[in-house]
Order: C-alpha cells, then structure tokens, then sequence
C-alpha cells in the first residue's frame, strides 16, 4: 500500500522536480560509491556492455551527479521563467526514463552500438528537451539573461555521454562530461552564492559583468581542452582558475566562513579552483597521477556543495528555514575525509590502494545514509507552510 501511494501522481513525491530527482540522488550516493569499490578490488563483478571504468564514470557523472542536476534545473528553470514547472505524470516519467537508464546500462548496453548510445540516452535528451523548450518559451520572463550556457551545456552533454560509452573516445568523453559538470557548477555558484550571502549575512557580493562572463566562456572553451596542444589548454585552465579564484577573494570569504552552509559553498568554489590548477599541471604532464584532478573535483568540489544544495533545496522548498544540523555537519566533514583518503592515502600507502579506494566509498555511502534518513521525509511530504508546491 505504502509503493502504491508513491506510484500514484497525486503523491507529494511528484509535486516538483527536486524531490524524485534530490531522491535519486541520495540513493546513488549510498549505493554507487561501495559497489564501486567492491568491483574496483575485484570482490564483485557487474554484467555490464561497459568497461568497469566506464560504468564507473558513466554512473558517478550521469547517474548521481546528473541526477543532482537535472533536478535542480528542472527546479531552477522554473522559477528563472515563473512557470509551474513539471511534476505529475510527466515528472513520473522522466524518472521513468531516468530508472531506465540505469538498468539499460545493466542488461541492455551489449546488444550492440547503435541500441546502446540510443538506451543512454533517452533521460538526458528528454530532460534537455523539457528544460530547454521551457527557458526558450518563456524567455520573455526569464530573470537571468545568460541561461543560453545551460542550454548549451544540455546539447553538449548527449555529445560528451556519448563518447564516455564509446571505448575507444573513453579519455575524450570523460574530459568534456566534466567539462560540462565544471561549467553548471560556475554557473551555479555566480548564481546562488550572493543569494546565499544576502540571505545569511545581508551582504552584497561583488559583481563585474564582464569578470563572471570572462569566467564563464574560459571554464566552456575547457569543455574542449582535448582539441588545443597541452599549452593552451593548460593557458585556459589556469587562467579560468586565476579569475575564479580573484573572484572569490572578492567575495569575501572571512564572512563566508562564518555559517556552515555558506562556507561549504566556499569550500566547493575553491576545490573548483584547486581542481583547475592540477587539471593544468596533469595537461602539460608535470603531474603523473591521471586521476588527481577528476577526483578533486567529485570530492572536493561536486561532493561538498553537493549536500549543502540538498539540504538547503529539501528544505527551503517544501517551506522549512534551511538549516544546518549536527548530523549535516558529519555528513559533509564525512564526505571531504573520504576525499582525502582517495586522494592522499594511496599516495603515501600505495600497497594499500583497493583498500583506500573501498574505504572512500564506504564514507561517503555513510554520509549519504545520514543524509537520507534527515532529508528523505521532507522529500515525500507535503509543505508545511500550506503552499501546493
């Protein structure tokens, strides 16, 4: 009875898109990380049409992190353009095809090339579509003037996805598909945090137009760092890198740091600069270790800001003041150790590195568990402050 009330469109799961997809979410970032670990030692092993390491990519990047995505800009968009937004059965159907993906991926993505790029990606073209169609249609309300970044963001993602499950364009699909990821976080950031500090601190952040829009098309050019000699690209990043992090200073992180969730915003914003800076060094080869700049960002930057917009979204949004509690503070500080530990453990113990790799995982399965028994049942319920949606 319980499944059948969730199933039904009317359920409060179903009023916008934030709440299956912040669902989705959690459940990919309890589960993934620790099968991840087991298939990486070679404890488990998946029936797949991948490569370990593609499903892997393919899974932490579309699958969790997309999921984080489309639901926030399926959230977002709606309120940029002031329209109702998904939710019903049309929102029980992109989930649909979103569950889809992720047992394609099992049992369909070996019965042949042209099957598989169609079974990976029907989520992502149908998201893109929607959300698209929405911020062109109803461009005449749009409150922000530069949302064309995240419709070209949405077309370039079926391109990138694309070419992470095709073996041989592997190294190119995976740049581009973090590219991109790199490119919705800037956006996001120049978009929420002033908000943020506004709302905390009553405090207006710097704001150069040309400053954000020079950010913005330098980190889009990086989506195609693979084209350009190791030279320009490494240029790009580092200067992407520099701008970003002058900007920073000059949102004045000694208030920033203040109050939690501001300062996991800031903690991202400068993992996304660190991450930057190695992706230049790993491009002219002064770094060796290939994986040191990836996982910067999906631990330091995407892991840490991720949470905070969970908790703040969950709550804001079904009418609850977005506050920071003990267990949120676990979960994040949980999250960032286990980025220390895939990052610095296998460094310093490499005969140890399955181990450091399982471990990763676990952590963050366990802040991601904490996460879920906190914010799962503002997901499944209605507003508490009488509004419908």
């Amino acid at each position: 009875m319980i499944l059948l009330r969730f199933l039904s469109h009317r359920h409060s799961l179903w009023l916008a898109g934030f709440r299956p997809f912040f669902t989705l979410t959690i459940f990919m970032g309890l589960v993934m990380p620790s099968i991840w670990g087991l298939v990486f030692s070679g404890k488990l092993t998946l029936p797949l049409g991948l490569t370990a390491m593609q499903w892997h990519a393919h899974e932490m990047l579309f699958g969790f992190a997309g999921s984080v995505l489309i639901g926030f800009l399926l959230t977002a968009s709606k309120n940029w353009v002031n329209v109702r937004g998904i939710h019903g059965a049309s929102l029980m159907a992109l989930v649909g095809l979103w569950i889809f993906e992720r047992v394609f991926i099992y049992f369909g993505s070996n019965i042949g090339p042209i099957f598989k790029h169609i079974g990976l990606s029907v989520f992502f073209a149908a998201s893109g579509v929607y959300i698209v169609s929405t911020l062109l249609r109803y461009r005449h309300n749009d409150n922000f003037k530069d949302n064309y970044f995240f419709v070209i963001l949405l077309g370039l993602i079926l391109v990138a996805k694309n070419l992470l499950v095709t073996e041989i364009y592997y190294q190119h699909g995976v740049s581009m598909s973090v590219g991109l990821f790199r490119l919705a976080f800037v956006v996001m950031f120049e978009r929420t945090m002033p908000q943020f500090m506004k709302n905390t601190e009553g405090l207006s952040l710097y704001k150069n137009s040309l400053l954000n829009f020079l950010i913005k098309l330098l980190v889009l050019i990086s989506v195609f760092q693979a084209m350009f000699s190791p030279l320009v690209a490494a240029t790009i990043l580092v200067i992407a890198g520099l701008l970003l992090f002058l900007r920073w200073i000059l949102w004045r992180p000694d208030i920033g740091f203040k109050k939690f969730g501001n300062t996991t915003m800031y903690f991202g914003y400068l993992g996304l600069v660190l991450h930057l800076i190695f992706e230049a060094l790993q491009t002219l080869e002064v770094w060796s270790r290939a994986t040191i700049a990836l996982h910067i960002f999906t631990f330091l930057c995407l892991g840490v800001v991720v949470p905070s917009m969970l908790i703040r979204i969950s709550q804001g949004h079904t009418g609850r003041k977005p506050l920071f509690f003990t267990s949120d503070k676990i979960a994040v500080f949980l999250i960032i150790f286990s980025g220390l530990v895939r990052l610095l453990f296998p460094l310093v113990f490499p005969a140890q590195y399955s181990f450091w790799i399982m471990m990763a995982g676990l952590l963050w399965s366990v802040a991601y568990l904490i996460l879920g028994i906190r914010l799962l049942p503002f997901l499944f319920q209605t507003r508490i402050d009488g509004k419908e949606h």
